[in-house]
């Protein structure tokens, strides 16, 4: 039998475990209203930026287009958000959330927001704000275009490689 001994922990399943850890709390809250964790992640960044463009959802509530599609039909059909043409550039599409999905954000963001006041009373204020810190590096170091500068760097280049015409 071969084995790999690794001399680190799991991140990325650790990762994933603190996600499940902090779900499990909303999560049946979110069931009360009939979302799922994503149409929950789309309200939130409506319910913080307003009126946006499905692009910008799909990256920041972390949902490939094509799911993103599916969810905000539903979300549509079910009276939470609402989609038009983007007056300033007719081929995208802007979402925002309608009167009754700006009060459920309202509702649930009591919720949530309770949570976090709940884990920053148990870890503190100052390790709290560590935790985001160090997972806000962690975001930026695995970057694409950091990783490859740095591995530009350690292979002795030091300007970056010309564009393609």
């Amino acid at each position: 039998m071969l084995t790999t001994t690794f001399s680190h922990r799991n991140l990325p399943r650790l990762l994933l475990q603190a996600r499940e850890a902090v779900m499990a709390h909303n999560r049946p809250r979110l069931r009360e209203h009939g979302l799922s964790d994503q149409q929950w992640r789309v309200l939130r960044v409506l319910g913080e930026h307003g009126t946006v463009e499905t692009g910008r959802v799909a990256r920041e509530a972390f949902i490939l287009g094509p799911s993103l599609t599916g969810v905000l039909a539903r979300m549509e059909r079910d009276g939470l958000v609402r989609r038009e043409r983007d007056p300033a550039d007719q081929r995208r599409t802007v979402v925002e959330a309608t009167a009754r999905g700006r009060k459920l954000v309202g509702k649930l963001s009591n919720a949530v927001e309770a949570h976090y006041q709940w884990m920053e009373e148990q870890l503190g204020k100052d390790r709290l704000a560590q935790l985001y810190g160090l997972l806000d590096q962690l975001i930026e170091l695995e970057q694409p275009e950091v990783t490859h500068r740095d591995a530009l760097r350690r292979n002795g280049a030091s300007r970056k490689p010309e564009a393609c015409a």
